[in-house]
């Protein structure tokens, strides 16, 4: 039995190397001689740490005070905004007494509202997910968090529920010479965004008109995606095929921090060509997006989303913050930073001054994009105030390095509580949109009575964690916070918006 089993597989492997050598080449059913690591007989190394690699920048929302609410759907307070508003003349005349001061109250109120995500594991990936770190529903759980996170410091600095940006105002169109446009009369439309529309929207993809989103338990919510009501035609412009362009700008709308540009024969043919952070276009070339000027998504003001709550610009604009718009300059242009001649910047000077003059304050820190902090160091170094390179020193006093460039980290106010000059830092916010530069104050430099923190987060409930009922197989997750932000003193924030690149 045992050599008849053992005679018919040296049979059949005799006919297997006959099969073989018979082959043709290039059709071989075996690999080459020898192993190799295309034999595919390899160890797969999988480390069992998932790397993360997102970006979570969160300043405001790590060092905002947060507070506890004492329920309601809202909070409410009053503001004494000023005592004797009047200049009444503190002398008085022997025997009598003063005029009765005039005193300026403000009501205050911000409604909550809940920011959160939604997540779900199967059981499946559960099983499949083996050794890995962290388990696969504390990755679910932790990536919930983290992005409440990242949406509530966009939320904290541009929310906006409460401040409506409207109609667009008309553009004023002009014709320029040279260029590539075809031959024919042409009119310009405009919708101004707010930061939320200006990150949804593109050229290629248009402007979005309210967001339908059906949520995980089957309930239907629309979102407004930040954007204004389209504005009117601008007066028409006659271009001549391959020797003019046009230009045009609008008067800059107070919230707005871009502007989605239109141009065509008419509403229903003119196309978006442009998406700038500045008040102006200039066209070159006929428009390479689709969506035209009468669509439906952008016939009506979709700017306020009612779903958060409003943030720092919003709350400022609202109340007595301070925003200024750099001027129109050449359309498609803008007016850029300028710099001082000594080492600062006039248009930063000019708001410190502003913020001084009026309320006897200084921001304490300067929040900007990375195309401002790149403008604000080369105003600086235009203005002879700081030198191209800095040498390294090693410890006996030997040069060892040079470094080139230069950035500047702050910035010294001159007109500070004082009168020594008091150093701001500047801070790169990756939701801070290009054009614009916040000022943020965290303190004031007098005691405002009965006011703890001029800004703050007000919890009606915390993060919390929700593990829903199982139903299928899968886990359900949510992680929500509900809050508001209460801004105490308006008037110590403030923006100036529209600024060129250059």
């Amino acid at each position: 039995m045992g050599n008849s089993f053992i005679d018919k597989t040296l049979a059949l492997l005799n006919a297997a190397q006959q099969r073989e050598a018979s082959s043709s080449p290039g059709t071989s059913a075996f690999k080459d001689a020898g192993i190799t690591t295309g034999l595919g007989y390899v160890w797969y190394d999988l480390q069992p740490v998932a790397s993360q690699l997102f970006p979570v920048i969160t300043p405001l929302r790590n060092r905002i005070p947060r507070v506890a609410g004492n329920g309601g759907t809202g909070t409410h307070w009053k503001g004494i905004m000023g005592i004797n508003t009047t200049l009444i003349s503190p002398g008085v005349s022997e025997g009598h007494r003063n005029a009765f001061n005039v005193t300026a109250e403000q009501d205050f109120s911000a409604t909550y509202a809940t920011l959160g995500h939604d997540d779900f594991v199967s059981e499946q990936a559960r099983q499949a997910s083996g050794q890995l770190t962290p388990a696969v529903d504390a990755l679910a759980v932790q990536d919930l968090l983290l992005s409440v996170m990242i949406d509530e410091e966009f939320v904290l600095l541009n929310g906006n529920s409460g401040l409506a940006l409207g109609t667009t105002p008309s553009p004023v169109a002009t014709l320029v010479a040279g260029g590539n446009m075809n031959a024919e009369a042409k009119v310009v439309f405009c919708a101004a965004l707010t930061p939320d529309g200006f990150r949804r929207a593109t050229v290629a993809g248009g402007l979005p008109g309210p967001i339908t989103r059906t949520n995980a338990d089957g309930s239907v919510d629309t979102i407004n995606p930040g954007t204004a009501k389209v504005s009117a035609a601008s007066n028409a412009v006659t271009t001549a095929g391959g020797s003019l362009s046009v230009s045009a700008h609008v008067a800059p709308v107070k919230g707005a921090v871009a502007y989605a540009w239109y141009i065509g024969p008419a509403a229903a043919t003119a196309k978006l060509g442009a998406i700038t952070t500045i008040n102006s276009v200039l066209f070159t070339a006929e428009p390479t997006g689709t969506q035209a000027a009468d669509d439906a998504k952008i016939s009506v003001d979709h700017s306020k989303d009612n779903l958060v709550h409003d943030g720092i610009l919003s709350l400022a604009f609202q109340g007595t913050g301070y925003w200024v718009a750099q001027a129109t300059g050449t359309d498609g242009t803008g007016t850029p930073l300028t710099a001082n001649g000594t080492g600062g910047v006039n248009e930063i000077d000019a708001d410190l001054k502003y913020f001084w003059d009026n309320f006897r304050l200084s921001p304490t820190e300067i929040l900007v994009s990375a195309q401002e902090m790149v403008n604000i160091t080369n105003k600086v170094i235009a203005g002879s105030g700081a030198p191209l390179f800095r040498f390294l020193m090693d410890a006996k006093g030997q040069a060892n390095g040079v470094t080139a460039g230069v950035v500047v980290g702050s910035y010294l106010n001159k007109v500070g509580m004082g009168g020594t000059g008091q150093e701001i830092p500047i801070r790169l916010h990756p939701a801070i949109v290009p054009g614009m530069i916040l000022y943020w104050t965290d303190r004031l430099p007098y005691p405002l009575v009965n006011t703890r923190n001029i800004v703050q987060v007000r919890e009606r409930r915390g993060y919390r964690q929700v593990d829903w009922p199982i139903v299928t197989q899968r886990q359900e997750y949510g992680v929500y916070v509900d809050q508001l932000l209460e801004l105490r003193a308006p008037f110590a924030f403030g923006a100036r918006a529209n600024i060129a690149n250059g």
